[in-house]
């Protein structure tokens, strides 16, 4: 009798049992959640960080509370330009490199 050792071997592979191959409507689906969940959690602890308030970062930003707040529970996906509104509005900066090839 086999047994599941619950260790996973390759992270894509369980990704298409589990939400279809990439390029499937699930998966993109799939991506899109996962995305908007890592950009939540990257503000939210961006903005911890800097000690600042939902309520100031949306005065920083000329937006509402309710706004940050749908940003750090992954409802909403900001869109790249106000990712980084709020990024600068956080004294922070993000930086695109290429990788080396």
């Amino acid at each position: 009798m086999q047994t599941n050792d619950h260790n996973i071997r390759n992270y894509s592979d369980e990704l298409s049992k589990k939400y279809g191959a990439p390029g499937t409507p699930e998966r993109a689906q799939f991506d899109e959640e996962a995305y908007s969940f890592y950009s939540s959690q990257v503000l939210l602890e961006a903005r911890k960080e800097a000690r600042v308030t939902q309520a100031e970062l949306a005065k920083r930003i000329n937006s509402s509370k309710s706004y940050i707040s749908r940003i750090e529970h992954g409802d909403v996906n900001p869109s790249a330009g106000m990712f980084y509104r709020i990024i600068n509005a956080l004294g922070m900066k993000v930086e695109i490199t290429k990788p080396i090839a």
